[in-house]
């Protein structure tokens, strides 16, 4: 009996070293557990996200609805329309923009922040002449929007262009991957600022709320 269980052992572990010893190639790859935590998927921003789902991926560049970012403002409060609806962008010109005025600073970041972002197609002049139209010499047959120059956009709500901005309107994109919800805010804030009668941005004044130590004036010993 002891004899067998000797043979039986020797026989597992001629099996185990004869598999461990198999430097051959490996025909399929190991259990992975949770996949999609392993590997990441490459998801271009400006690509077309239409059949994501059918690949199983589950993005569709937009936040979480109802998230907020540590220190950021709340998420814009109405949702996407369904398509061949308007309701919620009809409704959002009710929508105020929540920052405050910008001052000098925040300002030339809102301002660059539209330059990188925005510039490309509406142009630096908010003249809808960005390089990707070129006075219709660019790769971009069709103007983008005129947002300093024409009624339309000069009249139009910041709710209304943050629903534009957000969830993409026409023919363009959303940019709620690109931009938090604070920097479309500012990108808003700036457009405004461009356009006839718009707010110009606040002074920064000293602060002279703290007080400040008083000089000292006593007399020091000298050796």
């Amino acid at each position: 009996m002891r004899s067998t269980k000797i043979v039986t052992l020797g026989l597992v572990t001629v099996v185990l070293a004869a598999a461990a010893c198999n430097n051959g190639p490996r025909r399929e790859p190991g259990k992975i557990y949770m996949p999609d935590m392993a590997y990441s998927r490459a998801v271009e921003t400006y690509a077309d996200h239409s059949n994501l789902t059918e690949a199983g991926i589950y993005y569709d560049a937009t936040p979480v609805a109802g998230t907020v970012k540590r220190g950021g403002v709340a998420s814009f409060p109405l949702g996407k329309d369904a398509v061949g609806d308007t309701a919620n962008y009809v409704a959002s010109k009710q929508v105020v923009n929540p920052l405050p005025a910008l001052n000098e600073k925040d300002m030339a970041e809102a301002k660059r922040l539209y330059n990188v972002n925005c510039g490309i197609c509406h142009g630096e002049k908010l003249d809808g002449n960005g390089p990707i139209y070129k006075g219709g010499e660019g790769p971009y047959p069709a103007k983008p929007a005129t947002l300093v120059g024409d009624v339309k956009y000069e009249n139009m709500p910041a709710g209304q262009m943050m629903y534009s901005v957000t969830y993409g309107r026409n023919l363009m994109g959303s940019y709620a991957s690109q931009l938090t919800t604070q920097q479309r805010w500012m990108i808003i804030h700036y457009v405004k600022s461009m356009q006839p009668g718009g707010a110009k941005p606040v002074a920064v004044t000293a602060d002279t709320t703290t007080a400040k130590p008083a000089a000292d004036t006593t007399v020091k010993a000298t050796k």
